[in-house]
């Protein structure tokens, strides 16, 4: 009897050995694993980083693996969850905004990239001018890009804000509208397919890159770059900005083959932003 407890105790602690080195295996290849999984808008986020994937990581001993969102909401949600190392898809009001009103795990904005320039673009009309009186112009809906839109109708002479309304403006916040314009809060991403119905909208650069429009050139009023707060950039969980990967990607995303890139590519319809 003593012999047959002690073979099932040596069995016992084989097997127990053998499964805590099982898990430390795994634990080690888990360490070894050191690809960024970074969330991205499709465009041009993800073109811009698909270029340093394959251009710039390999010799910098970076392994990335891109993941496309069609939304504003997801990339925070699934870094905040664990899910994603890092996003590349918004601007620090967007940011700020978000944490405000959705909470969670605090996020930090750690490197910026490049500017879309938020455009009004129509359909009908040839010039902002041209927008007859009563005409309705789709905005986006989220906080921070309407208050952008709105200001760039203001900076275009066709309304006016109350006195620091901000990057926090609302249509409550425009004091004077000559043409009674009628605004239409929609979802960023179906503000190109609302031309069709409305008189003009204000567009996201990546929607209306995705969309087929080219921003230098189609927009009927553009979003200057200077002092431009709203540079899209890379964003990690608090903490997460002093690993070595996350330094290594923010240092090739100022880099000047970026720089370059953004300007042969998008030709003035994204601009590089560093900053």
């Amino acid at each position: 009897m003593r012999k047959l407890i002690g073979s099932v105790a040596a069995a016992v602690l084989a097997l127990t050995l053998a499964a805590c080195g099982a898990s430390g295996g795994a634990e080690s290849a888990a360490a070894k694993d050191d690809v960024l999984k970074i969330g991205v808008s499709p465009v041009p986020h993800a073109e811009i980083l698909k270029f340093v994937k394959d251009k710039l990581a390999p010799a910098a001993g970076l392994k990335l693996d891109i993941v496309e969102f069609a939304d504003y909401v997801q990339p925070n949600v699934q870094l905040q969850e664990g899910r994603l190392d890092g996003n590349y898809f918004q601007h620090r009001p967007y940011l700020a905004d978000f944490l405000k009103s959705k909470g969670g795990e605090e996020l930090t904005f750690v490197q910026a990239v490049h500017l879309e320039p938020l455009g009004l673009y129509s359909r009908k009309v040839k010039s902002a001018g041209e927008l007859p009186s009563g005409a309705t112009v789709a905005v986006p809906n989220d906080a921070t890009n309407l208050g952008r839109g709105l200001k760039l109708l203001e900076d275009n002479g066709l309304i006016k804000l109350k006195p620091g309304a901000g990057t926090a403006a609302t249509e409550r916040d425009v004091a004077d509208n000559p043409k009674n314009l009628r605004f239409k809060p929609l979802e960023a991403a179906q503000l190109p397919r609302s031309l069709e119905d409305v008189d003009a909208a204000v567009i996201n650069g990546n929607y209306a890159l995705e969309a087929g429009l080219k921003p230098a050139a189609d927009a009927l009023v553009l979003e200057k770059a200077e002092n431009n707060p709203y540079a899209n950039g890379l964003v990690v969980l608090k903490g997460h900005e002093s690993d070595p990967r996350i330094k290594k990607l923010a240092g090739l995303l100022a880099g000047p083959e970026v720089k370059k890139f953004i300007e042969d590519t998008y030709q003035g319809s994204v601009t590089s932003s560093t900053t």
